[in-house]
């Protein structure tokens, strides 16, 4: 009788669509804005306005839709909008309806493309933004980004398999075997960009050996019966890259309107490129991004998955702002206890761990993650790795660009806490100064950068080989 029920007030509001023309404003509460932010891991929903709604939530299950009531308002054309939002390729909304359910009373209806955990929530005005109902869209069944990445890098080997002959019974069994990659010497700092081919990189002979284990040591990323590599497993070396901001959170707006979140999004995406075409002392290295398209990402959500994907770094990836014009250059910060360096790198901590306000936490399940984070403290090791890490980075960095200070700093930055991965953010220039945003924008700049940043990441593996840490089940 219950789920009846509910089905027939949600054909009732089917009834009721869009009948009001868009001079009618809404009473007590004005609608703003709105706005759908789809991605694979969630979609959200955001209802900006000038005073705080008042919401009820209902889900139905079969087949899956969300309806919520909007009290105290009335049907306008802001609300309307909301259908011309839907994206085709939004993997979890289907559709939106909208209705005047009852006399001071709207109705969205959101149509559901799979099982959807749904979450529903308000937020008070911060920076540019009034109040804002949110409605977030988990699907029930989460994907599994490490199995995505391990799947990828068999496809690869299937594919780079040789096809035997019909006639040919010893290339079957040579088919059978995994190649063997070859070996070169890391591209000098003052080589052109790689071309669309696997690049390997061999140990700086000065660095120690990596130490072998008597015995084989499995992680999920070292399956037994994967692909072996000289007689050892074909390690997957993962970089999560963490391009800061997105969604509702655009960062620092340079003065031409560049927004933080688009550029280190392109940044990050050419890194990937680059990594996805990198090996390690002949190991495979795959990029993971925390964010891949326009999309909101709280900071431990950041964290956790990047300990997902049992990351061996994380680089958190972001454009610097500053009240004035003047401050330029690349920066790179690693975390610390004990407080910040310098009073500059506290600032830029405390912009940097204010993306959760703007881009907007349900502080209900904030709240329980900030409390398992706690338990989870990073480690004296994880900041010297860290700062290893960081220091070569910035050597790199320099070599394309302007360094706005020649050290690594260091300050209490959220987003860096992972206790198990060594984890940095590099300030690629200053989106505030007329002549940095402009070559932000620059997609030369933008390649450049990305080299820079591979090449640290290889100097590090260089010195400090990923097997040496490696973690058992």
């Amino acid at each position: 009788m219950k789920r009846r029920t509910a089905f027939q007030w949600l054909g009732a509001a089917s009834t009721l669509l869009l009948t009001l023309g868009p001079h009618e404003l809404a009473r007590g509460a004005t609608i703003v804005a709105v706005r759908m932010w789809p991605a694979k891991d969630y979609t959200r929903i955001t209802i900006e306005s000038d005073a705080e709604l008042s919401a009820v939530p209902f889900f139905v299950a079969d087949p899956p839709r969300l309806a919520v009531d909007i009290e105290g308002i009335e049907l306008v054309s802001a609300l309307r909008d909301l259908i011309g939002h839907v994206r085709a390729d939004d993997p979890n909304v289907a559709g939106v309806r909208v209705g005047q359910n009852a006399p001071n009373v709207v109705r969205i209806v959101i149509d559901l493309k799979r099982p959807i955990t749904p979450q529903v929530f308000q937020l008070a005005p911060v920076a540019a933004y009034q109040h804002r109902l949110v409605m977030d869209l988990y699907p029930t069944e989460a994907r599994d980004p490490l199995e995505e990445l391990i799947a990828q890098r068999l496809r690869e080997l299937d594919q780079a398999k040789p096809a035997p002959r019909a006639d040919d019974p010893l290339g079957d069994l040579i088919a059978q075997l995994p190649s063997e990659p070859a070996t070169q010497t890391p591209r000098p700092a003052s080589a052109p960009s790689p071309a669309q081919r696997p690049e390997t990189y061999a140990t700086d002979p000065s660095a120690p050996a990596p130490r072998e284990p008597a015995r084989p040591t499995f992680t999920a990323k070292q399956r037994p019966g994967a692909p072996t590599t000289g007689g050892r497993v074909d390690r997957l070396i993962v970089v999560a890259l963490d391009p800061g901001h997105g969604g509702e959170d655009p960062g620092a707006i340079g003065p031409g309107g560049t927004r933080e979140k688009d550029v280190v999004l392109a940044i990050a995406r050419l890194l990937r490129e680059r990594i996805n075409r990198t090996q390690v002392n002949g190991h495979t290295m795959r990029a993971f991004l925390t964010r891949d398209g326009d999309y909101f990402v709280p900071l431990h959500v950041r964290v956790n998955k990047a300990r997902r994907v049992e990351a061996d770094l994380f680089v958190s990836i972001h454009a610097d702002a500053f009240y004035t014009p003047r401050p330029q250059g690349a920066s790179v910060y690693a975390l610390s206890q004990r407080g910040a360096t310098s009073a500059a790198a506290r600032w830029i901590a405390d912009k940097e761990n204010a993306a959760d306000l703007v881009g907007g936490v349900n502080m209900r399940t904030r709240d329980t993650e900030l409390q398992r984070t706690l338990l989870d403290m990073s480690t004296t090791a994880q900041i010297n790795d860290s700062l290893k890490l960081a220091s070569v980075m910035l050597t790199e960095i320099g070599r394309v660009g302007r360094l706005h200070k020649p050290q690594v700093e260091q300050a209490g930055f959220a987003v860096l806490r992972a206790p198990d991965i060594p984890s940095i953010l590099v300030e690629t220039a200053f989106i505030s100064n007329p002549d940095e945003e402009r070559r932000l924008r620059d997609p030369r700049f933008q390649a450049d950068m990305a080299d820079a940043l591979l090449r640290g990441i290889v100097s590090y593996f260089s010195q400090n080989p990923p097997l040496a840490r490696s973690r058992a089940l």
